[in-house]
């Protein structure tokens, strides 16, 4: 027993203390490692006891509680191991509570390599994880004689870690014949004195130690400790008041009116796939939650926020019990959802970076679909504009059916970048507040603010937050509240800051103790104000502090993961052909719906295609840097959205135009052609010939229609294609003419009438290059700025150029090449009639490791910009390197187009499937294939095909028609063969002006009288257009982008159709009403 008193002789408090020494001490006296016989950790627990009986039950399936329950279990025992990676153990753990702990708090204490879930009366009671230190399960607050003293759990233990199973590292590829060991099970006693004492000298100890020698305050709290230590003795809990009283004396100590506040909220960023497949991710979300409602029952200022509708599907389908008790805390306010859209857009990655460059250490990392529908965050970059819109939709629609409101927060805290229209997305979604963190990731720029307001394209603006401790995953330590102040880029401007807290990534969420740290901080001089808040709170105040807030215009490039643009090239591809296939679905139900008053619009079937393609959208996924068994099941869902689409289209074609397919006596066959792009057509199709056999033809069919084709239009000018005696080959169509050498090089593209010369003087395009990729650390994320100092052109053949199409309507030329070690790359180049590109059909046997394959184009083009295609309009990057800015994006991402012009010339390379791009000087390259190993180890390793072109046109890229070469490209007209011959043209849909592009017909979300139409201004310019329409409408008016109709924004329909006005870039969306 301490007295505190003085030595005799000597004054009271007149010790000297020596401020390292008196630091070690209070460290020593909390520490888990040291002296725990006789300091104060080792007092946290009592006595313990282990269960009474221990069991358990192993599948290969996650197997769900009701069905685990009736199996067999078997003995088990602390010490023993299970696996393999994947699999599920049920434990069956019968407890016998000691009477003598009456009165006592008691805990039951799990401890495993893998992540377990604790179940009570067949329902889920809370999360267990040692990496998110979540290791005990409060049985009791206070024993009573009363309370049953014989209690049986079980323990749902998922064979994996909360960031999966890598094999050595956390991104390496999962280890298959892991095994997971129980290390403790057992009833203690926690003494809840010890804990808040602490939980006090860790607050005063990080104050001592962080304030600094400098500040007083940083002396008060290290001596207040150094007292407590003083004053405490162990072995007597009496002393323990004594203790806490000179600590509340410094936590009471209230800050001054100008002290930077900080808006605490819980979050766990759990993501939807990356180390582990989407059906842990359900589990994953189950562990989580259950953990925050058990906080929020004995914390009632905690409030959570939570971003994905998806997840919340998730857990509504399958915890329905869970699900009951979320609802009843989002109606109480506490429990908040946030982001307003299915699932997160794109990127890995935890926000608080443990690691340096060039000696990168282990950085804190970061479900079944069932037959569930479900939605979650997505990719920020590669989605197309009309896939944004429908997260957004989704998710709002969610949000407003499950919890009565939609949210106003775009919360999108882990993502590779993010595009310059989310902006107006945003603003068309109800939404205009926007909370991210990514872009202190970058590697070369520091970005200049954290409060700012974001500009988009068209103009529209957002009020945005990174919250300054670069981290949606904090721990409520006195180091990162001083950190979120120190690192506030936009001091002076705004006071006020988020801190997010909790495990994230893999789950986890926030923890008492991290509660229990912000209530000391949560007015203490010497340290930012910490409260408990919510988003709206945020921004409320940031709103009212917004008149000397700066504005950051375009898009936030993450200068970082721009390996992620190409990774995982099947993915890439599935993405582009499903946005394809579901906008041609949607095109021609809503058509057949006004044609034939019979035809069910497939509005069921639609939104679970959509919601599986919006799933796969997710950053981790559509990225590429998830693993295996995430890529299988991305790939899967790809494959049933193409087989439901083939059938749903072939449904509305037959609905739409079955009298015309059926057989005609009399009538020679023909060939019925539609076209679901908003513009006439005339294109080579392959259509089926008299015999049964492919043949070619030329074709003219009308905007959004489709036509009768009988006999093909003959070409204006046939192709002509001549192999030269030096081998090469020159193909001309009387639209572009090209020569091609051996290896398929341009040596030669021009415009047929012109002597403009489209290939830079001594250079070859279409040449292949070969780079050496290996990055830092995050190896199928990443591509560094040093690849390009590897570069190898691709030179060797293994076949040369050889004529396989003679000419007429189309004329071709395919080699083979041998690229790298072991892959070859065989293409096929293709000119037709009246076409203004050239088309390059590839084939790659890809067997590489960490290599880069791109496709170069030096053009005789000089400007210091390129333009790049991204959703709904273009943007604009440096050609050169003039700035930090400029180098650091020397990767960027585009959709179907890229174009390098100058004044009156210009090239385009179009795509079918590729995201990764360049554009140096005077070079267009286009990214094709990644081989990385880590997370997935047979990354890309497979065939691949794609089809890219290249357009050399006058003017520019929008006078020539670049745009909609690039839609002819990915979204092919549809041959299906006809017996009537005679049949006018049908067009339901047209646009008046070459700027603006109709992008979606769809039936309306609640009006299935009514369809939806949007369009946007796809040139940079102000527009006004006439949309013509051939349906019955009779009402048109603006809705925003959830179909909400814009008050008194009704359409005058006049003869030549709708008169609608663009401002730059702007989307637009109507609402047709249709007469019945």
């Amino acid at each position: 027993m301490r007295s505190g008193g003085a030595a005799p002789g000597m004054a009271a408090g007149a010790m000297l203390k020596h401020r390292r020494t008196a630091l070690e001490r209070v460290e020593k006296f909390v520490s888990a490692a040291y002296f725990t016989d006789c300091n104060l950790r080792g007092r946290l627990y009592g006595a313990s006891c282990p269960p009474a009986a221990l069991s358990c039950f192993q599948s290969p399936l996650r197997v769900p509680y009701s069905e685990a329950v009736r199996q067999p279990f078997g003995p088990a025992a602390v010490g023993d191991s299970f696996g393999p990676t994947w699999e599920t153990c049920w434990f069956k753990v019968e407890l016998s509570i000691p009477p003598a702990w009456a009165g006592r708090e008691v805990h039951f204490v799990w401890e495993s390599d893998g992540e377990g879930m604790v179940w009570r009366d067949a329902q889920p009671v809370q999360g267990l994880t040692k990496e998110g230190e979540k290791t005990s399960y409060i049985l009791t607050s206070c024993l009573k004689e009363s309370e049953p003293h014989s209690v049986t759990l079980y323990v749902e233990l998922a064979c994996n870690g909360l960031f999966g199973a890598g094999k050595g590292t956390m991104i390496a590829p999962p280890d298959p014949d892991r095994r997971f060991t129980v290390s403790k099970a057992e009833l203690v006693v926690f003494n809840r004195d010890v804990y808040e004492l602490l939980v006090d000298l860790e607050i005063l100890l990080d104050m001592a130690q962080l304030l600094g020698e400098e500040n007083q305050r940083s002396f008060q709290a290290l001596y207040a400790a150094n007292q407590m230590v003083n004053v405490c003795d162990v072995t007597d809990p009496a002393t323990f008041p004594a203790a806490r009283d000179l600590a509340a004396a410094i936590f009471s100590q209230g800050n001054g009116e100008s002290q930077h506040t900080i808006h605490a909220m819980g979050h766990c960023h759990i993501d939807s796939a990356w180390l582990w497949p989407y059906e842990e991710t359900i589990r994953k979300c189950a562990r989580s939650w259950v953990t925050v409602i058990r906080l929020m029952e004995s914390n009632p200022e905690f409030t959570f926020v939570c971003s994905q509708a998806q997840q919340f599907e998730w857990v509504r389908s399958w915890y329905p019990g869970l699900y009951a008790q979320i609802q009843d805390y989002v109606a109480k306010g506490r429990f908040i959802p946030v982001g307003g859209t299915w699932v997160e857009m794109i990127l890995p990655g935890q926000g608080d970076s443990g690691w340096e460059w060039g000696c990168p250490q282990e950085p804190s990392p970061r479900a079944w679909l069932g037959s569930r529908d479900v939605l979650c965050p997505q990719d920020g970059n590669l989605p197309s504009g009309e896939a944004m819109v429908r997260q957004f939709l989704q998710g709002q629609r969610f949000f407003r059916e499950q919890f009565g409101r939609i949210c106003s927060e775009f919360w999108l805290p882990d993502t590779f970048g993010y595009s310059a229209q989310l902006p107006q997305l945003m603003r068309g979604c109800g939404i205009g507040r926007f909370l991210t963190q990514k872009l202190s990731w970058n590697l070369v720029n520091a970005f200049p603010h954290h409060t700012f307001f974001w500009e988009g394209i068209d103009g529209s603006r957002v009020l945005t937050h990174f919250p300054p401790g670069d981290s949606y995953g904090m721990l409520g330590r006195v180091e990162e509240m001083l950190k979120t102040v120190k690192n506030n880029k936009d001091k002076g401007r705004v006071n006020h800051s988020a801190v997010l807290f909790g495990f994230g990534d893999g789950g986890g969420g926030p923890t008492q103790k991290m509660l229990d740290r912000m209530k000391r901080m949560r007015d203490t001089d010497g340290l930012p104000r910490v409260q408990m808040s919510t988003p709206d709170r945020l921004f409320s105040v940031l709103e009212k502090e917004s008149s000397q807030l700066c504005t950051w215009v375009g898009e936030l490039f993450l200068e970082l993961h721009n390996g992620t643009y190409t990774t995982q090239a099947q993915i890439k591809k599935g993405n582009r052909e499903c946005e394809q296939i579901l906008h041609d679905v949607e095109v021609l139900s809503a058509l057949a719906l006004v044609q034939n008053s019979s035809f069910q619009y497939p509005a069921s079937q639609l939104q679970r295609l959509w919601r599986l393609l919006l799933l796969n959208q997710f950053h981790d996924v559509l990225p590429g840097s998830c693993i295996q068994l995430v890529v299988e099941d991305a790939l899967q869902y790809y494959a049933e959205i193409r087989r439901a689409g083939a059938r749903l289209q072939e449904e509305a074609v037959q609905s739409l135009c079955g009298d015309l397919l059926q057989p005609q006596p009399g009538h020679a066959e023909g060939t019925l052609v539609l076209n679901t792009l908003p513009w006439e057509r005339t294109e080579v199709i392959s259509r089926t010939g008299p015999a049964g056999a492919e043949v070619l033809a030329l074709v003219t069919a009308p905007s959004m229609g489709y036509t009768i084709v009988r006999e093909p239009l003959p070409p204006p000018q046939p192709v002509t294609v001549v192999k030269q005696e030096d081998g090469s080959i020159t193909m001309e169509n009387g639209v572009i003419a090209v020569c091609l050498d051996a290896m398929g090089r341009l040596t030669s593209l021009r415009l047929a009438h012109s002597e403009r010369e489209a290939v830079a003087d001594g250079c070859r395009a279409n040449q292949f290059a070969l780079f050496d990729d290996v990055p830092l650390y995050w190896d199928a994320w990443d591509v560094m700025d040093y690849h390009l100092e590897t570069r190898k052109p691709v030179t060797t053949l293994l076949k040369p150029l050889e004529i396989t199409l003679a000419g007429g309507l189309r004329g071709s030329a395919s080699f083979s090449l041998r690229v790298g070690k072991s892959s070859t790359l065989t293409q096929e180049i293709v000119l037709d009639a009246t076409c203004p590109y050239i088309r390059f059909l590839t084939q790659v046997e890809w067997n590489e490791s960490h290599k880069f394959l791109k496709v170069e184009f030096p053009v005789q083009v000089r400007s210091t910009n390129a333009t790049y295609e991204i959703q709904f309009g273009h943007v604009q990057r440096p050609t050169h390197w003039n700035t930090s800015w400029d180098w650091a994006r020397f990767e960027v991402w585009a959709h179907k187009w890229m174009d390098l012009s100058e004044h009156g010339f210009g090239v385009a390379v179009l795509n079918d499937s590729k995201y990764g791009a360049s554009a140096r000087g005077n070079v267009l390259s286009l990214s094709l294939l990644r081989a990385p190993k880590s997370p997935d180890a047979s990354a890309d390793i497979t065939q691949h095909r794609f089809t890219y072109a290249v357009l050399p046109h006058q003017g520019s890229f929008q006078d020539a028609g670049v745009i909609r070469c690039a839609y002819n490209l990915n979204f092919p007209l549809h041959a299906v063969p006809a017996s009537r011959a005679q049949c006018p043209a049908w067009s339901a849909f047209s646009v008046s002006s070459p700027a603006v592009v109709l992008e979606t017909v769809k039936q309306a979300e609640d009006r299935p009288d009514a369809v939806v139409v949007r369009l946007y201004e796809a040139h940079g310019s102000t527009a006004v257009t006439w949309l013509q329409s051939s349906l019955p409408v009779k009402e048109a008016m603006l809705c925003d982008l959830l179909e909400q109709p814009l008050a008194k924004e009704h359409l005058a329909l006049e003869q030549q159709g709708m008169r609608l006005s663009f401002t730059p870039f702007q989307v637009l969306s109507i609402l047709l009403v249709l007469r019945q």
